[in-house]
């Protein structure tokens, strides 16, 4: 990981001095890195020793914090890991063209590693998650959204690239499909766990816990599980209050307040909770096929960092 750090400063870099400015104020936040700290996990269990792994995992945080940055915009988020967003220090078009700038860097270091089908793998997750961004903007401020609806955004829009990042692992250890897939599987539960958390999160956490306000998806009119199976539960004067807040836009004093008791009455956000614990168990049940020792094992403590966010 203090490789990978390394190379995601290097490369951070540009002429252009506002790029290393935004970018850096988003990398040196902090973040929990786990999604390169599964490339590497999942090459070095296989006994991989090249350096591969760390341009890999350094390109998929490069992924994710254009992923970061976008959505930022997207979202009209004002915090990010803690921070002002960098939209509200930069402005959106700087936030964007950066992001974008991180894109390229992060194409330039799967070719720089030369394998096709790592390289095939990440891409297609890049096309995913813009596909997940747009869902999501389908399904904002909608309160008819289902929970197969909003399964297929987090699919896209987070798992996917918890999936790609497990899975280029035994790719350039050259090992066979049943052991890619078996990564595969376990990045992709992980990532459906750790959206779900997140989400509980909004409602039931801090904003020490989440590195933004809590409430945020709330004032977005951001359709999350919770929500989903409250509304599905509730009242229609309950539906009402949600139509208000969420497609109206017209938030008050002590709606979010309202919101969360909603949520508890009828037992959302448990269930979302208990929803996430159920996907870190199909994590750990993939890793089962993997090989075992230190790596298998740090992979099965991010699971239980995923979910111990909310225990």
């Amino acid at each position: 990981m203090g490789q990978v750090n390394e190379l995601i400063l290097s490369k951070a870099g540009s002429n252009v001095e506002l790029i290393p400015e935004i970018a850096k104020h988003l990398i040196s936040s902090g973040g929990k890195r786990l999604r390169p700290m599964l490339t590497l996990a999942c090459a070095e269990m296989f006994g991989y020793k090249g350096d591969g792994h760390v341009t890999l995992a350094a390109s998929v945080e490069f992924m994710h914090t254009a992923t970061l940055l976008h959505d930022d915009v997207v979202d009209e988020s004002d915090m990010r890991r803690g921070k002002l967003a960098a939209r509200k220090l930069w402005g959106n078009q700087a936030s964007v063209l950066v992001g974008d700038y991180l894109l390229g860097q992060a194409f330039k270091m799967m070719v720089d590693v030369g394998s096709l089908e790592a390289l095939r793998i990440l891409s297609s997750a890049s096309a995913v998650i813009a596909e997940g961004e747009v869902l999501q903007l389908g399904a904002a401020k909608n309160i008819t959204t289902t929970e197969q609806d909003y399964l297929r955004v987090i699919e896209a829009k987070t798992a996917a690239l918890f999936a790609a990042a497990a899975e280029v692992g035994p790719v350039i250890a050259d090992q066979n499909e049943g052991m890619k897939l078996a990564a595969r599987t376990y990045g992709m539960e992980l990532g459906y766990a750790f959206q779900l958390v997140d989400d509980a999160l909004d409602y039931g956490g801090s904003s020490a816990d989440l590195g933004k306000d809590v409430g945020d998806d709330f004032r977005e009119g951001k359709i999350t599980l919770p929500v989903v199976l409250a509304i599905a539960r509730g009242s229609d004067a309950d539906r009402v209050f949600w139509k208000r807040c969420l497609e109206g836009e017209d938030v008050a004093d002590g709606d979010l307040e309202e919101a969360i008791g909603l949520l508890k009455k009828y037992d959302a956000l448990s269930e979302t909770v208990d929803r996430a614990r159920t996907y870190g168990d199909n994590a750990l049940k993939a890793l089962e096929a993997l090989p075992g020792g230190a790596h298998n094992d740090a992979l099965a403590d991010a699971v239980a960092f995923c979910i111990s966010r909310v225990s």
